[in-house]
């Protein structure tokens, strides 16, 4: 059943959300930066400047391990604002500057206490694994984020199935760990002074403190106290279907259109996948619904789903909702399942939309039917565009001739890859302005 939002759309505000909790993430990286390197050199320098570019880097791998873990942490206010997709983005890259960090303390401490002592450098490690507390652990942590760093690259992570790259991943806390009683242990700069040692308690402590918040707390709390069961599974076609959930107090749960939960059916066989899957109609605090297209055991078991399935949700995660507004009126865009955030989206916004539906097919444009009947409620255009993939029927023309003001509005993008980065290109020949385009790549992993 279809269903119009009446409520009132709160004002654009003066500054994006986005760019407002982009700037605090930079400004609070940056101002641990100055704090570090101000306690660094309230400690000292040694005598070899090798083993004080170690000890440098070593801090500030330390630094990007903490910020690491606020990236991954899933809390509510980053991901309104950012997306998981780009938070994830940005955990991964600086994964890699946190490897190279670390790589540079342990060969420029390595080399350094060498010169010293006239070793060799493997004979130095060994020696300095055996005799200086805490290092040994630090040398196990380098090795599990070698591991983790080589499955993360693209090559590896295109042919790991998410559970096994999630499995090894989960070796970063242990490595977190040992690095931290590390840096305990063995930190000259952790020991300087009083106030050093309150920062890095301080700071692990946060950065330990919002994982466990965003990843176990929450999810917990959430899931207690909305209790969700399967209601209904309704066979869209032959290859699509739609799951509605339903429990208590659903009205408190902070779901918006455009978002999207990890979902675990809690049956013998399912309990331990978690799949990304969009609302498909925007949350009217009785029900929620997903719209899933079978890609693989997982998604073609929901057909086969009961009702009364219990379900673990973790939860509502994206910044792909209309909180990003910048204009009154709107493109949204949709491709194939893509039309999921799409439908609900539609249903919450306000002024004027058009739609445009690229499929291969008619018969492939899904709930086709649900978007035509919510399209003429809520006074907007609709385009259903199908045919082969060449030539491109969304090229920037096609798109100008569709909506001729498209430089004037937002413009909501889902779909495939392939798709979406053909629409992006069209949008950039356009001049649209980077600000009015919203979309998210829904990916676990990155």
């Amino acid at each position: 059943m279809t269903t119009v939002q009446t409520t009132v759309p709160p004002p654009t505000a003066a500054v994006r959300p986005k760019v407002v909790a982009r700037t605090g993430l930079y400004g609070v990286l940056a101002l641990n930066v100055v704090v570090v390197t101000v306690f660094f050199i309230q400690a000292g320098f040694a005598s070899n400047t090798l083993i004080v570019l170690g000890r440098l880097a070593g801090l500030y791998g330390a630094l990007l391990m903490a910020f690491q873990l606020l990236l991954v942490a899933r809390l509510p206010w980053f991901d309104r604002r950012i997306g998981m997709d780009r938070l994830t983005s940005w955990h991964r890259w600086v994964g890699f500057g946190l490897l190279f960090t670390l790589l540079g303390h342990a060969v420029f401490i390595t080399f350094g206490y060498a010169q010293s002592s006239s070793m060799d450098p493997v004979n130095q490690l060994v020696d300095l694994g055996e005799t200086v507390e805490g290092v040994f652990r630090a040398i196990v942590a380098l090795g599990l984020i070698l591991v983790i760093g080589a499955v993360s690259g693209r090559y590896a992570r295109r042919r790991l199935a998410y559970e096994t790259w999630h499995f090894i991943h989960l070796y970063t806390y242990l490595a977190v760990l040992l690095a931290f009683t590390h840096q305990v242990a063995a930190g000259t700069t952790f020991t300087s002074s009083s106030a050093a040692t309150t920062y890095w308690y301080v700071l692990w402590s946060v950065a330990l403190g919002a994982v466990l918040l965003g990843r176990l707390v929450l999810p917990l709390y959430r899931n207690l106290r909305h209790r969700l069961r399967v209601s209904a599974v309704v066979p869209e076609s032959d290859d699509v279907v739609s799951v509605y959930i339903t429990g208590r107090d659903l009205d408190r749960l902070p779901a918006r259109a455009g978002q999207f939960f990890l979902w675990r059916f809690l049956t013998r066989d399912q309990w331990w996948q978690a799949n990304p899957f969009s609302l498909s109609a925007a949350p009217d605090g009785r029900t929620l619904r997903l719209t899933a297209k079978t890609a693989g055991d997982g998604t073609a078991a929901l057909r086969n789903l009961k009702v009364g399935t219990r379900v673990f949700a973790e939860g509502p995660y994206g910044a792909f909702t209309a909180m990003h507004r910048t204009r009154p009126e709107a493109v949204l865009i949709a491709g194939g399942v893509g039309v999921t955030p799409i439908r609900a989206l539609l249903e919450e916004l306000h002024g004027h939309a058009v739609v445009i539906y690229r499929v291969a097919t008619d018969r492939d444009a899904v709930l086709y039917e649900e978007l035509r009947e919510l399209a003429r409620a809520k006074g907007a255009e609709l385009h259903l565009v199908s045919g082969p993939v060449s030539p491109d029927k969304l090229a920037p023309g096609e798109l100008a001739r569709l909506v001729p003001d498209i430089n004037d509005r937002d413009v909501f993008l889902c779909g495939p890859p392939p798709m979406m980065n053909a629409v992006l290109g069209s949008l950039r020949e356009l001049g649209v302005p980077k600000p009015q385009i919203h979309f998210e790549r829904f990916s676990l992993a990155g």
